[in-house]
């Protein structure tokens, strides 16, 4: 992306990433995650859209996946937009509110978890 572009507008950075994600943004698409963690492991990274080490982790776990063989699903949710999911997230699923946050579920239940710089695309395995 140019300079101008930062500036004005141009075309977002990172627009192809956005297809790695489903966004969370109701509690019923996050009733629909943890439905589909019964055919397969998923993904939630919880992510604060303000935090600079969220966004950096954020990209580092964005580029790990890009450049592997496995595509797991992976959820997306904005703590800033929705954090009463978050908050549901972590009433429902018995797990302690971190951000950033990785969270591997499988058969409704997280089955792993990692905070800050122990995010990895390793973990969904």
């Amino acid at each position: 992306m140019s300079f101008f572009d930062k500036i004005f507008g141009g075309k977002e950075e990172g627009s192809e990433k956005n297809l790695l994600w489903k966004y969370i943004q109701s509690e019923e698409d996050l009733k629909k995650a943890i439905e589909h963690s019964f055919n397969q492991k998923i993904a939630i990274f919880k992510h604060s859209t303000s935090c600079f080490i969220s966004k950096t982790v954020l990209k580092n776990f964005e580029k790990e996946i890009e450049n592997s063989d496995r595509k797991p699903e992976l959820y997306f949710l904005d703590l800033l937009a929705h954090r009463s999911i978050s908050n549901k997230i972590a009433a429902d699923l018995n797990i302690r509110h971190e951000s950033p946050q990785l969270l591997v579920i499988e058969n409704g239940k997280v089955v792993n978890n990692a905070s800050h710089q122990h995010i990895s695309a390793d973990q969904i395995v």
